[in-house]
């Protein structure tokens, strides 16, 4: 049988607290029932806000629904006020959690040193790093993929071999996030391709992919990503689902 398909989101800071329970709740009852989960077609991640973590973490309890933080420090626990270690987090139950997402890139300004050293941090702890990678500018695929590549390459940098945790590689071109429609189905396809490849024959990895992702487009993308990193699509849960029934159609039309 084929790996299941990677299906996650990071709630970001859209949601209160009791709303991001609620909603997880709701995800979590529809993953215990889903055909595409229980067969094991698809695999959930979920990235709540941080003060959330340690009550979804018993909300998912008994199920392969894996939790991730969407930050971490680049440092090991000691005197840095107002950060969260990777081997707190690890501690709690955490398995995966979010790197280099263009909005901390952009906004609080973490270069490629830092998501380096918190890659590395993330995996030396156990943590799977969804390592968010892609282009600034609208342009060629070879040279989008070019540059996606040497983003992987740099954000590996500091990491010790073997790895001690998985990679998922989320490729989200920077021109697509919070767009009315994601890039276009040839250059998805042509940038996860090469960088599937690339991961391939440099230690593993799985390549996602985020940026506007909604319903239809793991279809029109099949057999060039390993699945999706969706946003606010799935803030209605039952959207979800329809991920998940998607997710099931692929596979049954593939026997």
């Amino acid at each position: 049988m084929a790996a299941p398909l990677l299906i996650g989101t990071s709630l970001k800071m859209y949601f209160g607290y009791q709303q991001t329970l609620d909603w997880c709740r709701r995800v979590t009852e529809i993953a215990r029932q889903h055909p595409a989960v229980t067969q094991g077609h698809a695999a959930l991640f979920i990235m709540p806000s941080f003060p959330s973590l340690a009550p979804v973490l018993e909300i998912v309890r008994g199920t392969d629904i894996r939790i991730g933080a969407q930050n971490l420090s680049d440092q090991p626990p000691g005197a840095w006020t107002g950060e969260v270690s990777a081997d707190m987090l690890a501690e709690m139950g955490c398995r995966c959690v979010e790197v280099g997402h263009a909005e901390r890139r952009r906004h609080f300004h973490e270069d490629e040193a830092l998501v380096a050293a918190k890659t590395a941090r993330a995996m030396d702890s156990g943590l799977a790093p969804v390592l968010c990678i892609g282009e600034t500018e609208e342009g060629d695929p070879e040279v989008a993929a070019k540059e996606c590549i040497r983003q992987v390459q740099s954000a590996l940098t500091d990491v010790s071999s073997p790895r001690e945790a998985d990679l998922i590689v989320a490729y989200e071109p920077h021109w697509a996030i919070g767009a009315s429609q994601p890039a276009s189905n040839e250059h998805i396809s042509a940038v996860c391709l090469k960088l599937q490849a690339y991961l391939d024959g440099h230690g593993g990895g799985r390549v996602i992919y985020g940026g506007s992702a909604g319903p239809g487009l793991l279809s029109r993308l099949e057999g060039s990503v390993q699945g999706m990193f969706l946003g606010r699509f799935v803030h209605d849960a039952r959207a979800f689902e329809k991920i998940l029934d998607e997710v099931m159609t692929l596979q049954t039309a593939s026997r």
